[in-house]
């Protein structure tokens, strides 16, 4: 499958498949989606129900670590300690990892070594980012996600569904659903009917929010 690298609409770039029509990121901005979504109505939401420092997340759909990059930052300026498991089944490649320009979008150029870091530790294995951020990458297909009772909040961020339908099912949802503790979130880009619907058959409670820019509406889920 062919892939390039394309400038987003904020000037963050992401990959670019082109036999889907598809792109890891917003092409209306990378960066801007991941803050919004994963930051402000995920992370941030998640710390003003709690007034907690330490918590675990799950991302599924890895990619090029640009929301684990953020959550990082996001950990620094905050002082949390994060324990982040990003699963993925097809890693970028080194030669696309080093043309992603994060750190600078993100004026972030002192912790470059970080982010290149993040790519470099062995999948598999839990690694020590910083002193307050541990990382997993686990090599994997989401059907395979066997963790009970672990996560604080899930960045669901896979593929659309219309390419690839099978991984926004009531069966992907309810391993989600069993991973996380009770009164944790799930946030993700989409805002499909089909999409909410499995999500509330597998037992969350769902509500649609604002979307990023581009984007009309996006979904956040409630395990209670």
């Amino acid at each position: 499958m062919e892939r390039k690298i394309i400038k987003t609409g904020d000037g963050s770039v992401t990959i670019h498949l082109s036999d889907w029509d598809e792109q890891y990121h917003s092409k209306h901005g990378a960066i801007q989606e991941a803050q919004h979504v994963f930051i402000k109505m995920g992370l941030e939401y998640w710390l003003g129900l709690n007034k907690e420092k330490n918590l675990s997340i799950l991302e599924i759909g890895f990619g090029t670590g640009l929301n684990a990059f953020i959550t990082f930052l996001e950990a620094k300026k905050l002082q949390l300690n994060i324990n982040y498991t990003g699963v993925e089944a097809y890693p970028v490649a080194k030669n696309e990892i080093s043309e992603l320009n994060y750190a600078e979008k993100l004026s972030a150029e002192n912790q470059l070594d970080s982010f290149q870091k993040m790519h470099q530790i062995p999948w598999n294995e839990v690694a020590t980012i910083s002193e307050n951020f541990q990382l997993e990458k686990q090599q994997k297909r989401f059907e395979e996600i066997k963790d009970l009772n672990t996560y604080d909040l899930v960045y669901f961020d896979a593929f659309g569904a219309r390419v690839q339908p099978e991984l926004w099912t009531e069966e992907i949802f309810a391993k989600m659903y069993a991973a996380m503790k009770n009164n944790s979130l799930l946030v993700t880009y989409s805002a499909k009917g089909s999409v909410r619907r499995a999500m509330q058959t597998a037992g969350f409670i769902v509500e649609r929010l604002p979307g990023p820019p581009g984007k009309r509406e996006m979904l956040r889920a409630l395990k209670n």
